[in-house]
């Protein structure tokens, strides 16, 4: 079975609102072993509204529609729909009573538009709301009359398939959707079998570097088609999720296994976890496992990589604070960066990162100090470029710095750096083992 969301509201197409449903929709679905094939987002118009829901027919054996069903004005997606179908709306006198219910229960009267919620398209079944007041909507096309051809299809020209139209109030359509909606659409799919995605987490690679780098693999798996490659990048880390369809999720697992191995041997150290894992968890986990603890001195990045130590529940075990030396002369009077070495080199340099880390080490008692300094822009700073980071780490073992050149405006470069020195610190201790 072939399905398609799509997402109705001009606030949607504007941005005033992130469509999450369709986010949370596709992960159910594939969950329960049902393909996606696409998803798109209409505006508050009844004739496109109508030339989406056709178009994603033709594609698809259902469709689930998010958004349009209220009572106002540009809630249009009941008319569109039996546009489509070739039919009429009538007033449903069952859900008119419910609404007069529901309202009388609260002292409250019926506003005149609400009663829009009770008009359905002819032949059309409705979905329960328990947690609202507007009911949803099952079509099965065709339904009484062929219907009506828009711009993408042929006057008279009928469309088939299901079509679930679902509240785009979150939690109303979170209900309806697990409460009736999978349930139907699993009868009518038989035994979809199970969709399983591994997702690993990368960090210190450009998402460019790690297509590269599985490039071979991503080719062999496109002429197999026994399992899809995606990349996604943000916030300094990339995502390699890994996708098979098998009659089960066992059977999906281990299929997904030796493919994860090889992702993982090809990326060594830079694939830092799996799924739900989070890089300030990783760094944690680890710190924990050798009984340490983490200090941060932070320049350019402001407070940003004390953030991410203290992020995880049950950080206090590991992470000690942090000091935010944004002025060169508190380098010296809270982190011991000697005035000399400041006075010939400037804030952002390699040894001063050192010291930084050194002295957030020393004077906040952690095993592990981690410094970051450098120039986040616009301008140039001490002939230093926008985007030049140097991380420093100092541990049991010695100190040393990296340096870094970052890509981006202020605020990315800002981001990057704290992430690379999370990072940075990660790869540290994966070469110091427990003790």
């Amino acid at each position: 079975m072939k399905l398609e969301i799509l997402a109705v509201g001009t606030e949607l197409l504007l941005g005033d609102i992130v469509n999450g449903n369709a986010a949370w929709l596709g992960q159910r679905l594939a969950a329960a072993g049902l393909d996606v094939h696409g998803s798109a987002v209409v505006g508050d118009n009844l004739g496109r509204i109508a030339d989406a829901v056709r178009a994603a027919l033709r594609r698809a054996d259902a469709l689930i529609v998010t958004g349009g069903l209220g009572p106002t004005q540009d809630d249009l997606t009941r008319e569109a729909l039996a546009a489509v179908a070739g039919v009429a709306t009538a007033r449903s006198l069952e859900i008119e009573g419910a609404l007069r219910e529901r309202y009388s229960a609260l002292g409250r009267q019926v506003p005149e538009a609400n009663f829009r919620q009770a008009d359905l398209p002819v032949g059309a079944a409705a979905l329960p709301n328990g947690r609202g007041t507007a009911p949803g909507l099952l079509l099965d096309m065709p339904m009484g009359a062929r219907a009506v051809g828009g711009d993408t299809a042929p006057p008279g020209a009928p469309v088939t398939g299901v079509v679930y139209a679902l509240p785009g109030v979150p939690h109303e359509m979170y209900e309806m959707f697990t409460v009736t909606v999978l349930p139907d659409l699993l009868a009518r799919a038989g035994e979809p079998g199970a969709i399983v995605s591994r997702t690993l987490h990368v960090a210190g690679m450009w998402e460019s570097a790690v297509a590269e780098a599985l490039g071979g693999l991503v080719e062999r798996l496109d002429v197999t088609g026994s399992a899809t490659v995606a990349f996604l990048a943000g916030g300094g880390r990339v995502k390699v999720r890994i996708t098979t369809k098998a009659a089960s999720r066992t059977d999906a697992l281990e299929h997904l296994a030796p493919i994860e191995a090889e992702v993982r041997t090809t990326l060594g150290e830079a694939v830092y976890g799996v799924d739900g894992d989070t890089l300030p968890g990783v760094v944690s986990r680890l710190l924990l496992a050798r009984g340490a603890t983490v200090a941060a001195a932070e320049s350019l990045t402001g407070g940003l990589l004390g953030s991410l130590l203290s992020e995880t529940p049950g950080s206090s075990d590991t992470f000690r604070g942090a000091v935010v030396a944004y002025a060169t002369t508190l380098k010296t009077a809270l982190l011991g960066v000697p005035v000399e070495l400041l006075a010939e080199r400037g804030p952002v340099d390699s040894d001063v990162a050192v010291a930084m880390a050194h002295g957030v080490r020393t004077r906040l008692g952690a095993t592990y100090g981690v410094a970051l300094t450098g120039v986040a822009g616009p301008d140039i700073q001490d002939g230093a470029t926008p985007g030049t980071v140097y991380v420093g780490i100092a541990g049991p073992t010695g100190a040393a710095a990296r340096q870094l050149q970052l890509p981006g405006r202020r605020e990315q470069v800002r981001l990057l750096a704290a992430v690379s020195g999370l990072d940075a610190l990660r790869r540290r201790l994966l070469r110091e083992a427990p003790g």
